[in-house]
């Protein structure tokens, strides 16, 4: 059976559910933080090391103000109501992104957040003001910084090296990125890490994906065979990874 040690999500949906039960769309997010919860529990349980969720993009900045001060206003009240529960449960909160447009309060929030539970086995990752291409030329001025110091020859970059820069660096590899909402695409998701994952892409809407949900993923993922440039020959021989 493949092991399922890193899951991302990208939790598309939320403007479109609360359309559909005739409400703003704040309130599509507010349900959307709530689902959080279970499809975490459900993870942990199937044996998730790892949860990744697109909480906010860097292309996000474009929507309306008044959208993304509210957008804001939820990520610090999760930060605030659910870094010590995570922590009392054994799971340690981990925020990547640029941070650099969060306000001065949201930024200590996010410290605090994280300090709470470091040293706990399961992690629950918020990729918030993040998009993969900053992931990846993040990465790569760090390499550059070591080449102009000369503690780095270009000539001895490889994949590894950039890889240890890259946001998730201390997780297991990516294994499945999960997109709710309909939508065929990873929206500069992860990309870097996606490079091998599997992909699946449910028609729910991110409030609507619950455990059940979550659990019908992890149950499709186990019954693929990921082969990594290997033949299926050569997997059902016991040479694959």
């Amino acid at each position: 059976m493949n092991s399922l040690r890193h899951v991302a999500i990208i939790m598309d949906g939320n403007n479109r559910w609360a359309k559909q039960q005739g409400k703003k769309g704040i309130a599509g997010h507010k349900a959307g933080v709530e689902r959080i919860r279970d499809v975490l529990a459900a993870s942990r349980k199937r044996g998730v090391e790892a949860l990744t969720l697109f909480a906010f993009s860097s292309e996000n900045w474009k929507r309306p103000p008044k959208e993304v001060e509210a957008l804001m206003g939820l990520f610090y009240n999760y930060l605030k109501k659910e870094a010590k529960k995570l922590a009392d449960d054994g799971v340690r909160l981990k925020v990547i992104g640029s941070r650099e447009r969060f306000s001065p309060k949201l930024y200590d929030a996010i410290l605090e957040a994280e300090a709470i539970a470091k040293g706990a086995e399961s992690t629950l990752v918020i990729a918030a003001d993040y998009g993969g291409k900053w992931d990846i030329t993040h990465a790569a001025k760090q390499l550059a910084l070591q080449v102009e110091a000369g503690t780095l020859a270009a000539s001895a970059i490889t994949e590894h090296s950039l890889d240890a820069f890259i946001s998730t660096a201390d997780l297991p590899s990516l294994d499945l990125l999960v997109r709710t909402g309909g939508e065929l695409r990873i929206s500069n998701y992860l990309l870097w890490q996606a490079a091998y994952a599997e992909l699946y892409f449910s028609p729910l809407l991110w409030p609507d994906f619950d455990a059940a949900a979550m659990n019908a993923v992890v149950d499709d993922f186990h019954a693929r065979q990921r082969r990594f440039g290997q033949t299926s020959e050569q997997i059902e021989a016991g040479l694959g990874d």
